[in-house]
């Protein structure tokens, strides 16, 4: 297991979840809100932090909710859906990604 902290956009909270793996970019993730309910959360990025023990690399992950749980939610916006295309689909850079160069 993997301990990953995953900052929450849609309610501002972090919190130290275990995973078995860590999610990718554009996959979507279910967590329990503040409420007690289940909901679907996809994950904008992913970046991994020196820990102040040893060598050990920590992830993060950062979550907003998914669009359709907008409408199941309570006291969110419709500008929480600024990353998703109008089909309701994660935006995406269109294209592959071009290797780094130094």
């Amino acid at each position: 297991m993997i301990e990953i902290e995953v900052q929450n956009e849609t309610h501002q909270t972090q919190e130290r979840i275990r995973f078995a793996a860590v999610p990718r970019i554009g996959e979507g993730i279910r967590l329990r809100e503040p409420d007690g309910i289940w909901a679907s959360y996809d994950v904008l990025d992913v970046w991994y932090q020196k820990a102040e023990f040893g060598d050990v690399w920590m992830p993060y992950l950062h979550v907003r909710v998914t669009p359709g749980e907008l409408d199941n939610a309570e006291g969110l916006s419709l500008d929480d859906t600024a990353l998703y295309d109008e089909n309701g689909e994660f935006a995406s850079l269109g294209g592959e990604a071009e290797p780094f160069k130094i």
